[in-house]
């Protein structure tokens, strides 16, 4: 299910629907960005999320990392691009849970 909402909405439907992963745009509409969101995610559900976004700002890169993502991909990407992220992500973490 690929879903593009606000960064609120985006809280609410993580809580209901609780996926086993998040792509999270940085650039969110609304009070919270992509940032703000994910590190609500994870320290509220502890769902993995990796970040999607167009920028190659080393100030955002830097702000990313503090909520710790699986992932980062840069737009714009390709399905296969996508899927072996994706992929590595699960990967890497199922191996940091052990």
């Amino acid at each position: 299910m690929v879903l593009q909402l606000k960064g609120r909405d985006a809280l609410k439907i993580t809580g209901e629907t609780n996926p086993d992963l998040i792509l999270m745009d940085i650039m969110l509409k609304g009070e919270l960005d992509g940032i703000d969101t994910a590190q609500t995610i994870r320290n509220v559900y502890n769902i993995p999320f990796i970040y999607l976004t167009g920028s190659t700002d080393n100030t955002i890169r830097e702000r990313t990392e503090t909520t710790k993502p699986i992932g980062y991909i840069i737009k714009p990407f390709d399905e296969l691009s996508l899927q072996n992220s994706i992929e590595i992500a699960f990967i890497n973490e199922k191996t940091s849970e052990e």
